[in-house]
């Protein structure tokens, strides 16, 4: 039975899937996650900070869009953990 691991704001600031508006998302929903790899961006000031998986799964839904403001501790997305 799978559970979901909760991936959350670190920072305030923008949410970006893509490293580059012309490069395809880092993760898409059902995408296979391992761990410490990269999800998203956090942009604060000119400052890029990374948002890496903290366990291996199945990418869940993104609850925030490409390019939205996020506040500390948001609900980003969920992975699916076996």
């Amino acid at each position: 039975m799978a559970t979901a691991h909760e991936i959350l704001s670190p920072l305030p600031g923008t949410f970006y899937r893509r490293p580059s508006p012309d490069a395809p998302p880092y993760k898409s929903e059902g995408d296979a996650v391992a761990v410490d790899e990269v999800l998203g961006l956090v942009e604060v000031m000119k400052q890029f900070s990374e948002i890496r998986a903290e366990v291996a799964g199945r990418m869940g839904p993104f609850l925030v869009e490409d390019g939205d403001p996020i506040e500390p501790g948001q609900l980003l997305a969920t992975i699916a953990v076996a």
